[in-house]
């Protein structure tokens, strides 16, 4: 730099106020402070869903080391005092000097964001793990990290300290198996919750079994089994037990021989079946490994997964476009030879071939370009021709080799756009009743003061009563009341135009904004008009407030899935009890909290303590609805997020649906951590 660049960069950036602006005001982050100091710009929050990202991260690594053909074994282990294993059997990250670093290979991949051997393609042909930022951000913000290798007959050893090394790898002993343990403690400085929840995490371990077939994922939780994170899942489960048989802790294993196509029968499980064949498609175009099942079922709804390598792209992109591209055109082209369509007097358009189908499409993609509000969003121009080549030729063989089920398949596609045209006048009445200025609102809604979406919220409120009160209460200036007449209609089960018609969903889709519906695709949604970014479901605190709560929450899951992805839709927690001995009150959202209080209160006297239990939200007055519920410094929102869309539709699917059986053992498992209402 020459002396006239430097006097401009030191000179010429002088304020009004006087005040300097030069290279000294620059704050550079050295190595993995950057991720300490904006840890929700690597990992997505700080909450539970950051929280269980850690995890992702490193089983990733053990996965690319699956995917290169080097391990078959990765297992999770939740330690009692909470920390996370995980263990491998691959090769082994290289504990060799790395000369241009000075510091060992295992130190490097530690320490250096994006850093790792998957970034030469020599040694990893795909990486899921590239899609975040590697084991060095988990070492970065956990408390303390131990990485222990087995490799070349011997075993190594590095310990870290909210990501710096606090001693240099050390050679700890010998061992006939390659592979690496990483155990690692969240950073309780950094994380606003740092408990782990099982379910999440053996959901995820399920998914990838399925995605990448042939390798074992175990998870194992070694804290006590009544602890309130446990939960069950659906893998091969069994209950460690003491000599005594008394339980110890839990423990599941997920393994698949067929991959794709057992996913697909998991998610089906609960549905009926429309033909019995899963058709699998598992081929190479253009050097792009695709793998698609899909299968057709009696419902009404279209749940379509996609995955590149191994992420879940909720958002879709390209290969999601290849596919129904290649679907509709394939499937029409059958139809029409057939003749089958020669008597329908209107079009079918390309969200009839996709009614009642389940389907998971996977790729797996050299150098992956994400896009989209949560970069899930696949944006490589190239993958949907790949895509489409590949559902195209598969998919004409198979309805040449099987024309009865091909039949079948069509003529389900018929019903649906017979019942999507039935739709189309319910739905356009809908739309004609959403008008922002407010003519046209349902007559219940009483809407409030701010007009700017970012600032407001509409409160979805069980019954007239509770609505009134919530009327009574509110913050008029950002705060709407919508009530609901008693359970809204179960989507799951109804045909289109029904819940078009239906009377308390119109006044949802009116009170919102919203829009739904193009010509592709009749349930696509359309936020651009939507009047409140805050969807807030308020219930009772008993059985039915809950039963209402998942009809609500199974409507926006199946025709409004992209409010759930911007993050507008909550549910309010309204207390359980009032615990109040003389002049003072608590309030108590738990049993544990009530006994706690009471105790506090009673001062080991509980005689004197009053409990009472709100069954409903129309037994608070205004005021203490406001206090406890509505109150922006007081409340508590829970935010609705998809951890798993193939796993919400499953469940949803189960809990909703017409098949008792499932539901049954759903129930009976999960027993032991229900609240008993009384």
């Amino acid at each position: 730099m020459d002396e006239k660049q430097k006097d401009v960069m030191t000179n010429g950036n002088v304020g009004a106020n006087g005040n300097s602006y030069s290279a000294d005001n620059i704050q550079v982050l050295e190595g993995l402070e950057a991720v300490r100091k904006r840890p929700a710009m690597y990992i997505g929050d700080i909450s539970v869903k950051g929280l269980h990202h850690l995890v992702y991260e490193v089983v990733d690594n053990s996965i690319d080391e699956a995917l290169a053909g080097f391990c078959s074994d990765i297992e999770v282990i939740i330690n009692e005092n909470g920390s996370i294993t995980v263990i491998d059997d691959g090769r082994g990250i290289p504990v060799d000097w790395h000369e241009k670093e000075k510091k060992s290979a295992l130190e490097v991949v530690m320490t250096v964001l994006h850093a790792g051997g998957k970034f030469n393609k020599e040694s990893y042909k795909v990486s899921g793990g590239l899609h975040g930022v590697g084991v060095s951000c988990v070492n970065a913000l956990s408390s303390l990290l131990t990485a222990t290798i087995h490799r070349d007959g011997k075993v190594y050893e590095q310990v870290y300290e909210r990501g710096k090394p606090k001693s240099e790898i050390k050679e700890i002993g010998v061992s006939e198996k390659t592979g690496t343990i990483i155990t690692f403690i969240p950073d309780d400085t950094i994380f606003t919750t740092t408990t782990f929840h099982f379910e999440i995490l053996s959901s995820r371990l399920r998914e990838l079994a399925y995605l990448n077939k042939g390798i074992r994922l175990t998870i194992t939780d070694k804290r006590e089994l009544d602890d309130s994170s446990n939960g069950n899942g659906n893998g091969d489960s069994e209950d460690e037990t003491t000599s005594s048989g008394e339980s110890k802790y839990r423990r599941e294993s997920f393994y698949s021989q067929e991959g794709l196509k057992e996913f697909v029968a998991f998610l089906d499980e609960n549905r009926e079946r429309l033909i019995e064949s899963i058709i699998h498609i598992d081929t190479e175009k253009n050097g792009v490994p695709v793998e698609i099942a899909l299968q057709y079922n009696t419902s009404f709804s279209e749940n379509v997964h996609t995955y590149v390598n191994n992420i879940n792209t909720i958002e879709g992109g390209t290969h999601l476009a290849g596919f129904r591209r290649g679907l509709t055109r394939t499937l029409k082209t059958y139809a029409e030879k057939s003749g089958m369509l020669s008597k329908l007097k209107f079009d079918i358009n390309g969200d009839d071939f996709r009614e009642g189908l389940t389907a998971i499409i996977s790729v797996k993609v050299q150098e992956p370009q994400f896009e989209g509000q949560t970069k899930t969003k696949l944006g490589n121009s190239e993958i949907m021709g790949v895509v489409d080549m590949a559902v195209s030729s598969e998919l004409a063989n198979y309805l040449e080799e099987n024309p009865k089920d091909a039949r079948i398949i069509v003529n389900k596609v018929i019903l649906a756009a017979t019942a999507r045209h039935a739709a189309r006048k319910a739905r356009e009445l809908v739309q004609r009743k959403n008008v922002l200025s407010g003519a046209g609102l349902p007559g219940k809604l009483a809407d409030c003061a701010d007009k700017d979406p970012a600032l407001t919220e509409i409160y979805f409120v069980e019954g007239d009563s509770a609505g009134g009160t919530a009327k009574q209460g509110r913050d008029r200036q950002f705060q709407a009341i919508m009530p609901l007449r008693g359970k809204i209609l179960n989507v799951e089960k109804a045909m289109m135009h029904k819940i078009f018609e239906n009377e308390e969903i119109k006044n949802i889709f009116t009170a919102l904004g919203v829009s739904i519906g193009t010509e592709e695709d009749s349930k696509a949604l359309n936020l651009t008009n939507i009047r409140y970014h805050k969807v807030i479901i308020m219930t009772d605190a008993d059985v039915d407030g809950s039963h209402i709560t998942t009809l609500i929450m199974t409507f926006f899951f199946r025709y409004m899935i992209e409010l759930i992805q911007k993050g507008y839709l909550y549910i309010a927690t309204p207390p359980l009890y009032l615990v109040k001995k003389g002049n003072k009150e608590r309030y108590c959202w738990t049993e544990d909290e009530r006994k706690l209080i009471v105790d506090e209160l009673g001062q080991g006297n509980p005689a004197g303590v009053h409990i009472q239990r709100y069954k409903g939200l129309g037994e608070m007055n205004a005021e203490q609805l406001w206090d406890t519920t509505m109150n922006p410094d007081k409340r508590t929102l829970r935010q609705v997020t998809i951890e798993s869309a193939a796993e919400a539709d499953r469940i949803f699917s189960m809990l909703m649906g017409d098949d008792v059986p499932p539901r049954r053992e759903f129930i009976e498992k999960h027993a032991k951590y229900a609240r008993i209402d009384v």
